[in-house]
C-alpha cells in the first residue's frame, strides 16, 4: 500500500518538471521577441538558437513526463 502511494506522488513530483518547461518556453519566447522588436536586424541571426533552446526546453518536459508515466505503469 506505501509503495502505491510512493509511486503517485513521484509521479506527481516528475510532473513539476512539465510545468517549469512551460514557464521556461514562455520566459525565452518573450526574451527573444522583445530582442527582436529592440534590434529586428539581428532577429535572423538568433532564431537558430531560439529553435535549439525549444527543442532541449520541450526535452526536458517530455522526459519528465516519460519519467511519471513509469513511475505509474511500470
Amino acid at each position: 500500500m506505501e509503495a502505491e502511494a510512493a509511486r503517485y506522488v513521484g509521479a506527481g513530483l516528475a510532473c513539476f518538471g512539465m510545468g517549469m518547461t512551460a514557464l521556461g518556453l514562455g520566459n525565452m519566447f518573450a526574451q527573444y521577441l522583445a530582442g527582436a522588436l529592440r534590434n529586428p536586424s539581428a532577429a535572423d541571426g538568433q532564431f537558430g538558437r531560439l529553435i535549439f533552446g525549444f527543442a532541449v526546453t520541450e526535452a526536458l518536459g517530455i522526459f519528465s513526463l516519460l519519467i511519471a508515466l513509469l513511475l505509474l505503469f511500470v
